[in-house]
């Protein structure tokens, strides 16, 4: 082999690789001076529900010219520690201040009331609760017993008084719960005791003012209140006559017509 061709091949290459080094400085010191350094910023790994709970799973380190840090961008995952998510966040998002917030009032039931409607909770029992297997989010019709005639049952009815109602919160288990497995206080972790999921008294039902008024009434007047599951895709709204005595007999009817009939005319011999 010629070695001073050899030679000469080996000053070339390094005059090249000389070249595509200062280069290559020469645009990064560029890219630097108008981006800025490469910082680091934390961003979501996946995509983040609202209300949902913040942890170092869901989110991660990324770096970016500082340029483009996002203002009040968090650049350290345990600054997120005990945050749940404000708002919906997307894969790939800068997690920052505006979109993030700690458990408490902003992040509690009536957040997620919609604008107009209210929050009321009715007691009820196994019975009255579809066996206490309603869950928040799940929809119901509300029925009741109404007693307007002093207790003659030939004229009690009941009524399908409310449809397609929205459930807030089933005792005190919201909708959009704050998840407690994984939130740190003090050092420990809360853990979310399933059984408490059917343990409830009481269902919190999302209404207009005027439903409200509607059920303020039935309870005081002792109106026995119901609710019946409903599939959450049925938005039918059902015209329903209220069910009396007389309806679930049947072709039965015509005999308690008869027997309340002689009944009410004794009564009104003896006044």
């Amino acid at each position: 082999m010629n070695s001073r061709a050899f030679t000469l091949s080996l000053l070339i290459a390094g005059i090249a690789v000389f070249m595509v080094i200062s280069y290559i400085d020469g645009v990064e010191s560029q890219y630097k001076n108008n981006y800025g350094n490469q910082v680091p910023v934390v961003t979501a790994k996946i995509d983040i529900k609202e209300l949902e709970l913040i942890d170092d799973r869901k989110v991660g380190i990324t770096s970016v010219p500082k340029k483009y840090l996002m203002p009040g961008a968090f650049q350290k995952v345990e600054s997120l520690y005990n945050t749940i998510a404000a708002v919906p966040i997307k894969k790939g998002e800068q997690i920052t201040q505006p979109r993030i917030t700690y458990p408490g009032a902003k992040s509690g039931l009536a957040k997620q009331i919609s604008v107009g409607k209210r929050a009321f909770a009715i007691q009820v029992s196994e019975g009255q609760s579809v066996s206490r297997l309603i869950k928040p989010g799940d929809r119901v019709d509300v029925l009741a017993l109404i007693d307007y005639a002093g207790g003659r049952k030939e004229l009690q009815k009941v009524k399908t008084v409310l449809q397609d109602v929205y459930v807030l919160a089933t005792g005190r288990r919201v909708t959009r719960e704050i998840p407690l497995v994984g939130l740190k206080v003090d050092k420990e972790i809360k853990k979310l005791d399933l059984n408490t999921v059917s343990n409830f008294n009481t269902v919190t039902l999302e209404l207009s003012p005027y439903e409200v008024q509607k059920m303020i009434f039935l309870v005081k007047q002792g109106s026995g209140i119901y609710l019946s599951l409903r599939n959450n895709d049925d938005k039918a709204i059902e015209r329903i006559s209220g069910t009396r005595l007389f309806d679930v007999l049947g072709e039965d009817a015509a005999e308690a017509k008869a027997y309340f009939a002689e009944k009410e005319a004794k009564e009104a011999r003896k006044r």
